[in-house]
């Protein structure tokens, strides 16, 4: 059997993408671990904020809104968006940057609002002297990753797709007119392959022969703590203007902290270090007079940017039939909707949806690297 369409990779990526492709063909899904989602789509920092990414990558998220906030019946019964808000906030050395991005998005249609002190004491309490500048994002919100991840895979076999786990892409090669896929024990065939392949797209570019577009991988680790006092239910999401750490409310009295790092990485399964999770509370503790009292979790994952931050989505303009669906960052939940949509519409060639209006494919093109 020849399918329409190969996905190398079943994280949020391949598996949006094989919802939106498994009503018009056949779709087959190449997993290399044992489950889909294990390295970035697993290990996400769960939110939805226009400002995440910046200007260019803001009208993939706004876009995507509309279907998390009320997706179709069908695919879900339930919202996969929950509105905490976003606090954007600045000591003295984050000044400019917080100037820096209210300029940034001051033409758009993402309202931004400078919190008052009472407002900054009311939405952080425990904030400490000297954090007295702030940015208010109202619309940002907490995603249910799994919940939508599981949400596509479902969209995507009731169609029709096939998920073959355990089944790692090792060799690729053209073969009259289609490709050929070596992947798990045994070859496949399909006339397009799509690289979703996160930190490992470069790689499967190099297999196919097709020119790398310099995706390349970047540790984010995130901790759980237990503090003194207890997180407040309705902390917003908190992000330091200057990007030394984020920290949201996980419920429970629990806090999500990053310390917002971009250590360069090998594709693989991406562990905190000891340092960044030093680092993180460090710069914690120096923003706010909560105690940590204990360490809870810790994790890392694995973040993929081509050299301009963008996205990567289209046919590699060099190998026919080979497409690309890869360097998403840390946005790729936040914009998978619109993503999918808009691959969807490169790879069938119909019109794109009403709701991707005021998205340019073009941005994202892989020949932009030509």
């Amino acid at each position: 059997m020849i399918y329409d369409f190969a996905i190398v990779g079943a994280g949020m990526a391949g598996a949006s993408l094989a919802a939106e492709l498994a009503p018009a063909g056949t779709v087959l899904i190449l997993e290399a671990e044992d489950f889909p989602g294990y390295h970035a789509t697993g290990r996400s920092a769960a939110f939805w904020s226009e400002t995440y990414g910046g200007p260019s990558v803001q009208p993939l998220t706004s876009a995507s809104h509309g279907f998390l906030a009320e997706p179709p019946a069908a695919f879900s019964k339930r919202p996969f968006l929950d509105p905490s808000g976003a606090l954007h906030i600045a000591d003295q050395s984050g000044y400019a940057r917080l100037d820096r991005l209210a300029a940034e998005f001051a033409a758009s249609d993402v309202t931004l609002e400078h919190a008052s002190p009472a407002a900054l004491v009311a939405l952080c309490p425990g904030l400490r002297s000297g954090w007295d500048r702030a940015i208010w994002e109202p619309s940002c919100a907490d995603i249910d990753v799994g919940g939508l991840h599981q949400a596509y895979l479902r969209a995507a076999q009731a169609h029709g797709a096939q998920l073959r786990c355990s089944a790692p892409a090792t060799a690729i090669e053209p073969r009259k007119g289609c490709w050929r896929v070596f992947a798990g024990k045994e070859w496949v065939e399909a006339a397009v392959i799509i690289n979703a392949a996160g930190a490992w797209a470069d790689r499967v570019a190099a297999m196919a022969g097709a020119r790398k577009m310099g995706v390349a991988p970047y540790r984010r680790t995130v901790i759980q703590l237990r503090t003194d006092p207890a997180a407040p239910e309705n902390l917003p999401l908190v992000i330091d203007a200057a990007g030394k750490f984020y920290f949201k409310s996980e419920g429970a009295g629990r806090i999500w902290l990053s310390p917002h790092d971009e250590t360069p990485a090998k594709p693989g399964d991406a562990a905190p270090e000891e340092i960044d999770i030093a680092y993180a509370i460090d710069r914690f503790e120096k923003a706010v007079d909560w105690k940590v009292l204990a360490v809870e979790k810790k994790w890392a994952g694995l973040r993929s940017f081509a050299g301009d931050r963008l996205p990567v989505y289209g046919f590699d303009p060099e190998a026919p039939g080979f497409f690309w669906c890869a360097g998403q960052g840390g946005f790729g939940i936040q914009t998978a909707p619109a993503g999918a949509m808009l691959c969807r519409s490169l790879l069938i060639g119909d019109a794109k949806p009403a709701l991707l209006a005021g998205v340019e494919a073009d941005r994202y093109s892989p020949g932009r690297f030509a």
